[in-house]
């Protein structure tokens, strides 16, 4: 029971997040593509865009992929999770629900890519795990590119916004009329 729950658990997280990737590659199942991602990218301080749009989305594809086919453990689980919690720090703004854009569901799959990670993908898989050495650098790998992502995601969110520049405006002019307005009130009452 314990191998097709980590089945079960493997096909949907990974299938959902091969999905994803796709969406942010090649526009597929109603996604933007590099394009539309990648101006979003640059939108929320992951410069340049679509650069880091194309990397977002081939991680999430191949994480996926391998997730769900149980490939090279725990190299899926492990892009994933790395994936989303950059993902939960672009959402952190909006509070915890998905309801309010919030981070509900980036924290959902990093909880779940965590504990596949943690456990193993069980006996139902295509292949097997990765040496211990390599385990360890693809962790490692992971945690600094999310880290490396979070951060200048954080740090444009914490950018003050830039005010409108101010129109140029002719003060004598301006003072004149004031006062041509002023004197037209004080005439009437």
């Amino acid at each position: 029971m314990r191998n097709l729950a980590l089945l079960g658990l493997r096909a949907t997280l990974g299938g959902y997040l091969a999905a994803h990737g796709a969406q942010k590659l090649f526009g597929s199942f109603g996604g933007y593509g590099l394009e539309g991602t990648g101006a979003f990218f640059a939108n929320l301080g992951l410069t340049p865009g679509k650069e880091m749009a194309a990397v977002a989305g081939a991680t999430e594809l191949g994480g996926g992929v391998l997730t769900a086919l149980g490939l090279a453990d725990p190299l899926g689980p492990v892009a994933i999770a790395g994936t989303m919690a950059a993902a939960s720090t672009t959402h952190l703004p909006k509070g915890p629900f998905a309801a309010n854009g919030g981070f509900e569901l980036p924290l959902t799959n990093l909880a779940a890519a965590l504990a596949l990670a943690a456990v193993g993908p069980g006996r139902i898989r295509l292949g097997g795990r990765l040496s211990a050495p390599m385990s360890v650098l693809v962790t490692l790998t992971a945690v600094g590119a999310s880290a490396y992502a979070a951060s200048r995601v954080i740090a444009a969110q914490q950018k003050p916004a830039e005010l409108p520049a101010a129109p140029d405006v002719d003060l004598a002019a301006a003072e004149a009329e004031v006062g041509t307005q002023l004197d037209d009130l004080l005439d009437e009452g």
